[in-house]
């Protein structure tokens, strides 16, 4: 790599100030450390009209400097999943999607009642109606659903919304859920309400899925066993008993 001209180059920053370029805008346009573009230029003054350019160009950096930070964040957080979009080969085999979507049950999904999950993500909600339909053959026009709604939402059309998205008939839902008003600030809103989809005699099917999540964890099964009885006074615990106010 050639050494560089630093004799060109301090005239060029020399210039380039008497021009009201800033120290960063030089030091960038060069690729010259700041501190030293503001060594050459220190004698050089700047007209009242540069200095208020740079000024205010400071100020406003300074004022939206936070909001760049989140906007840049926000850039690299894209850029991220963008590359790890292209780590996983689509579509999925079958035995990877199997498990994926046992995955998503065991988190989401009802242990010891029915085979249910309840969500408020499209995404989720979509993918698991599919994952009912191909790995146990349950037909979408099978399939029970409930909705928890607010109070000021329209029961009818959210039932619309999760029919048109699962396949799910709008006679299929059960009678909604509607959470008594609350004066209380809510950060996230749920448009669409939360919506547990229902798989009407799946007991033996819900048996099955956490059979398959049994086998995944098994390498790790011995250890939980022998932490928990290490650690069985931990259940010895009483339970808390509600007392009437």
């Amino acid at each position: 790599m050639e050494d560089k001209n630093y004799s060109k180059l301090k005239r060029q920053a020399i210039t380039l100030r008497k021009k009201g370029w800033s120290y960063r805008e030089i030091s960038e346009k060069l690729d010259v450390a700041k501190s030293t573009v503001r060594s050459w230029c220190i004698n050089v003054l700047l007209s009242p009209k540069d200095k208020e350019r740079l000024y205010t160009r400071q100020v406003m950096l300074l004022a939206r400097g936070s909001q760049s930070q989140k906007e840049r964040r926000k850039r690299e957080i894209a850029e991220i999943i963008k590359k790890a979009e292209k780590e996983v080969q689509t579509p999925l085999f079958w035995d990877t999607y199997q498990l994926f979507g046992a995955a998503l049950y065991w988190a989401e999904g009802a242990k010891t009642n029915n085979f249910c999950v309840c969500n408020s993500d499209p995404h989720l909600i979509l993918f698991m109606v599919k994952w009912f339909e191909r790995v146990f053959e349950v037909s979408p026009k099978n399939l029970k659903a409930y909705l928890n709604i607010y109070s000021q939402q329209s029961d009818q059309e959210i039932k619309k919304f999760w029919s048109n998205l699962t396949g799910i008939p709008v006679d299929n839902f059960g009678k909604s859920f509607v959470k008594p008003p609350n004066k209380g600030y809510k950060k996230n809103n749920l448009y669409y309400g939360t919506i547990k989809i229902l798989v009407p005699k799946g007991t033996d099917m819900r048996h099955r899925t956490f059979g398959w999540v049994k086998a995944v964890l098994g390498d790790i099964d011995s250890k939980v066993g022998l932490t928990q009885k290490e650690w069985k006074s931990l259940k010895e615990v009483p339970r808390p008993i509600n007392l009437p106010e």
